[in-house]
């Protein structure tokens, strides 16, 4: 998340506790991890919920919720749950204008799930969360509805396959108008797929759940986008339960700072600290514990397409990669701010939840593992293509072991000590 809770109001902190945290459920209760069986019941009382299932495996997907992934597992039966799903808030459903005045819903539904679309850049000049010659504050930050209320349309439906669509029109904080379609095509992996991805098949002894999302975006107006009057991006984030023995793990590239930039951006939320961030040569650790608010990025000059977290109290290990392609525009900068660098951006983000002032409650808790696509520079008609995937395998960690070293550029023993 980048919402920069700093900033906000007591009210509004006590507004999103309350939406956030129903009375009468004690902490340990509401930590309690719900099993995959549990969130698909709940949610299907609430919104519809198109299940893509292969064996055991299987991924819930909400259209109204613009067709996100809202949590996955390994065992539908019996299995974990690995998306965040902020249930009062979806048990709450969409208020009018009048009620969500003073609220968090004023500004953002946080429904949770572990992938959702979303555009860039959220602050900056080119900003598509601010409206034209408003101050880059809070209290007048909302998420456009595109991304945070509308349902998506199904256009086409598989047992291992369903594909949304819908068109938008939006106004960056410099006035550009954008005429948007959007299409976002969710497909539950086979082992063919995920052999591809890993390199080598997975073991018969490994649980495994895995999924991709298409997302595209296209320019469906009269006019070329441009960078001078400020380009969109594509950006996809997930959300997942965090647990006192799970780390985020990105390698990179190595390199000096002058040709690639930065190790690391560290300070989106004020610089994390070292208990909670550790940068070696190739490879970084980030606690995703969602007791500590934080947030790190990645340039595409460092990133190797990779980024992924282990839980060592589960035995999972989740990878998140997405196609690297030529970004002649660079990646947008979502910094709340008047920018020296707006397509100096980051192509991959981890965010750690926790409480963003002394004694407040955290907004979730979760963690989140982003990335996005480069900035959209397309001509009338043209389409940008965004893809994702997103894999959790489960098993002993003799046999993770070599996929976390081949991929996160780490050992499971390196990961679990690296705080």
């Amino acid at each position: 998340m980048r919402i920069p809770t700093t900033l906000l109001p007591t009210r509004l902190l006590l507004a999103a506790a309350s939406v956030l945290a129903p009375v009468g459920v004690s902490s340990a209760a509401a930590e309690k991890p719900a099993t995959f069986a549990d969130d698909a019941a709940f949610l299907g009382r609430h919104t519809e919920v198109i299940m893509l299932q292969n064996g055991a495996a299987a991924v819930a997907v909400a259209p109204a919720y613009q067709g996100r992934v809202m949590t996955s597992t390994f065992d539908r039966a019996a299995g974990p749950s690995f998306g965040w799903i902020n249930r009062p808030v979806i048990e709450a459903g969409l208020l009018s204008d009048a009620e969500r005045e003073g609220k968090l819903e004023e500004h953002i539904y946080i429904f949770g799930g572990e992938e959702r679309f979303w555009l860039g850049p959220e602050g900056g000049q080119y900003a598509l969360f601010f409206e034209p010659g408003s101050e880059f504050d809070f209290s007048v930050w909302k998420t456009p509805a595109a991304i945070d209320t509308e349902a998506y349309a199904v256009v086409q439906r598989e047992a291992t396959t369903v594909k949304f669509a819908h068109q938008c029109e939006l106004v960056n904080f410099h006035g550009t108008h954008f005429d948007v379609g959007i299409e976002r095509t969710v497909t539950l992996l086979d082992a063919g797929a995920v052999t591809t991805t890993l390199g080598s098949a997975p073991d018969d002894r490994l649980q495994w759940v895995g999924y991709e999302t298409d997302n595209r975006i296209t320019n469906r107006g009269a006019a070329a986008w441009t960078a001078e009057r400020g380009l969109i991006s594509i950006w996809m984030l997930g959300m997942y339960n965090p647990s006192p023995e799970t780390t985020v793990v990105i390698p990179f590239k190595p390199g000096d700072a002058a040709e690639r930039g930065p190790k690391v951006t560290d300070d989106y939320f004020g610089k994390v600290p070292t208990e909670h961030l550790r940068v070696e040569d190739q490879v970084m650790f980030f606690r995703g514990d969602g007791t500590r608010r934080g947030k790190i990025g990645v340039n595409a000059q460092r990133s190797t397409g990779f980024a992924g977290s282990y839980d060592a109290t589960g035995q999972v290990l989740t990878l998140v990669t997405y196609n690297v392609q030529a970004a002649p525009e660079g990646y947008v900068n979502s910094v709340w701010e008047m920018q020296e660098k707006p397509y100096g951006g980051d192509v991959i983000n981890a965010y750690n939840d926790g409480s963003p002032t002394p004694g407040a409650p955290p907004l979730g808790p979760f963690y989140e593992l982003e990335t996005s696509s480069p900035a959209a520079a397309l001509k009338p008609g043209e389409t940008m293509c965004h893809v994702q995937q997103t894999l959790h395998l489960h098993g002993p960690e003799d046999l993770l072991d070599p996929i976390s070293q081949r991929l996160l550029g780490a050992g499971l023993a390196e990961i679990k000590t690296a705080f």
